[in-house]
């Protein structure tokens, strides 16, 4: 299981920067999340590319910005726009083979979308199809304003594509879906493949971790129970945290509770 941050908290850096002051703090495992296509690509991947390699980084995965078109190219049934999505996305999986990535974070349609549910399985099938040619893993998240924000949504996503079906849990997003993050655990199980972790209180549902009260020993607990040996990333909202160095002080706290659970 490991445990590092995402560089979608420090927006709006540019990813590269994001990457280096994540390596300055001594975090040793990143996800990578795109602003732009650009940083997706040449030259910004090979900037990071060099930093991990001098850094000792370990890139467990990879989120494009690109989510908000998701409705209207890989899940519309134009043929044209969906062409030019999967040539964007084969792109983005050719670089995560660089970083030796293996986790592509979907968020898909969002909730108005008129997207079928038999459409939206053949699509991701198709993408997740394309992302295995590069040792990719496809893995849909569960984002609040999506059709993915519906645990029953996910539910069918596992009954229909079987082992095909990967998800990661963002807690924050469960919580602004109103759904409790372990009955995720409990129906998606060992389909889960990577998390987005983040603290809450009463009052916010996106904090550091050590900065709200949620029970992170019942969720890793349960997680392992299922059989979860993905990455716990911590991935928070720039207005929800002050320094930087509170990134590395969640990393480390993450660290802490699952070292005690050994």
């Amino acid at each position: 299981m490991k445990i590092g941050v995402s560089t979608a908290s420090l927006y709006p850096l540019h990813a590269e920067d994001a990457f280096k002051t994540l390596c300055g703090l001594g975090v040793k495992t990143i996800e990578v999340f795109a602003n732009s296509t650009c940083e997706g690509q040449e030259p910004c991947v090979s900037l990071m590319r060099e930093m991990q390699k001098e850094y000792g980084i370990d890139v467990t995965s990879f989120h494009p910005f690109s989510s908000p078109m998701e409705s209207v190219f890989l899940f519309s049934t134009y043929d044209r726009r969906i062409d030019e999505m999967m040539a964007l996305y084969r792109g983005f999986f050719e670089s995560m083979k660089k970083f030796g990535a293996e986790i592509f974070v979907l968020h898909g349609a969002i909730s108005s979308s008129k997207c079928s549910e038999q459409h939206y399985v053949k699509q991701f099938a198709m993408l997740s199809d394309a992302g295995r040619e590069y040792g990719v893993t496809v893995a849909q998240e569960n984002v609040s304003y999506c059709l993915s924000g519906k645990l029953e949504f996910l539910k069918m996503m596992k009954r229909e594509l079987g082992d095909k079906a990967k998800f990661v849990l963002d807690l924050k997003q469960a919580r602004r879906s109103h759904e409790n993050p372990l009955d995720y655990v409990k129906e998606l199980g060992g389909n889960i493949a990577h998390c987005h972790i983040s603290d809450a209180d009463s009052e916010r549902d996106c904090l550091a971790v050590g900065a709200g009260c949620f029970d992170f020993e019942c969720l890793i607990r349960a997680l392992v129970d299922k059989g979860f040996d993905g990455n716990l990333i911590v991935e928070l909202y720039r207005q929800n945290y002050g320094d930087f160095s509170e990134l590395k002080t969640s990393a480390d706290n993450l660290c802490e509770i699952v070292d005690k659970l050994k």
